[in-house]
C-alpha cells in the first residue's frame, strides 16, 4: 500500500478531513480534501461533518480552526510549523493605541496568534480586509500585525485613519525590486500578480494585487498567457494545474516559506495514526479569540 492509499484509508477510519494551504508542497495539496487561502479554509472548517481536521498549514491556522470548531480534533502535521509575522504585535501596544485614539478598531490580520486575536475587534484576511474595514463604523484603525497589508488597505479606504504596526511577512518583505525588474525585462508580455503582503515598491510594479485566491482567479480569467507571480511559490502548483496553456514565472530568488514546506505526507500519516500534535486552547482564550473571527465571518457575508 502506498503512503497516499494509507492516508486515504486512515481518513475514512478516523472520520478525518485534510485542509491544505496553497503554500504547502504539491503532493500535500494533491492529498487534501480542501485547498485554499486562509479565508477560504477558515470558512470551510466551520460546518464540516468530519470530527478530525488535519490542517496542513502553520500554527495560527490550526488555532483558528480549533477556535471555530471546539468540539472537533484539530491535528497539525508539524507542530513546529509557525508564522513569524503571527507574533509581531503585542498586548501593550494595542492597549496604548486604545488609550491614544478614540473610536479605534483593532483590526487583526488572521495571520496572527489566538493570543493577539483576543485583544482585537475583528479579524480580516487579505481577501476581505478592504471590505471589512469599509464596513466598520470606527474612524481610526489600528491594523496588526502586517504593515504592508495595512498600507495597501489604507489606500483603498482613504476615509479611515490608519495607525500602523511594524510587523511583516519575511517571505514577502524580502522580495527584491531589482529581481522583479529583471523578470519583467525577461518576460515583457507577462502581467505581474502580487500579494499585498509585499512592499509598496513591488506593488507599484504590479498589474494586479490580491490574495492568493485572488491571484489564482485573476490568472484563470485573464486573456494573458504569461504571468510573473509575486507570492510564495507553492501557488505555482494550482496555477499550472488550472491553466495548462499559460506560463508562470517567479523572481530569481523564489519566495519560499520554509515553515509551510515542513508539512509532508509522512507527517500527515503519522498524526492520523497517533493523534499527536493536537491543537489545545483554553476555553477562556477560545471564547475571547472567537469573537473577532466570528465578526469577520459575519461582515464578510
Amino acid at each position: 500500500m502506498t503512503i497516499t492509499e494509507e492516508i486515504k484509508q486512515l481518513k475514512k477510519e478516523k472520520n478525518a478531513v485534510i485542509l491544505a494551504h496553497y503554500y504547502v508542497t504539491p503532493e500535500v495539496q494533491d492529498i487534501a480534501d480542501y485547498i485554499g487561502d486562509s479565508f477560504y479554509l477558515s470558512k470551510i472548517a466551520v460546518g464540516l461533518e468530519e470530527q478530525t481536521i488535519v490542517y496542513c498549514g502553520v500554527s495560527f491556522m490550526g488555532e483558528s480552526a480549533k477556535v471555530l470548531n471546539p468540539e472537533k480534533t484539530v491535528l497539525m502535521p508539524d507542530a513546529e510549523a509557525d508564522c513569524p509575522m503571527a507574533h509581531m504585535a503585542d498586548r501593550e501596544t494595542i492597549e496604548r493605541m486604545r488609550e491614544t485614539y478614540e473610536d479605534l478598531a483593532v483590526v487583526c490580520y488572521i495571520n496572527s496568534t489566538a493570543e493577539l486575536k483576543q485583544y482585537s475587534d475583528v479579524c480580516v484576511t487579505s481577501a476581505n480586509a478592504v471590505q471589512i474595514v469599509k464596513a466598520l463604523p470606527n474612524k481610526n484603525i489600528f491594523f496588526i500585525p502586517d504593515r504592508n497589508l495595512a498600507h495597501f488597505v489604507a489606500e483603498q479606504v482613504p476615509e479611515k485613519h490608519f495607525v500602523y504596526n511594524e510587523g511583516f511577512c519575511p517571505i514577502h518583505e524580502e522580495m527584491q525590486l531589482e529581481e522583479l525588474k529583471r523578470a519583467k525585462e525577461a518576460h515583457p508580455n507577462a502581467l505581474v500578480l502580487t500579494h499585498p503582503e509585499c512592499t509598496k515598491a513591488i506593488l507599484e510594479l504590479s498589474d494586479y494585487i490580491g490574495s492568493t485566491s485572488g491571484i489564482i482567479n485573476y490568472a484563470k480569467n485573464s486573456d494573458a498567457e504569461e504571468f510573473i507571480i509575486c507570492t510564495e511559490n507553492g501557488v505555482r502548483h494550482k496555477l499550472e494545474k488550472e491553466n495548462p496553456g499559460k506560463r508562470f514565472y517567479f523572481t530569481e530568488t523564489e519566495p519560499v516559506c520554509a515553515d509551510m514546506k515542513k508539512i509532508t505526507l509522512e507527517k500527515i500519516l503519522h498524526v492520523l495514526k497517533t493523534g499527536e500534535n493536537e491543537v489545545q486552547i483554553s476555553e477562556e482564550l477560545r471564547e475571547l479569540s472567537k469573537r473577532p473571527l466570528e465578526k469577520m465571518l459575519e461582515l464578510a457575508k
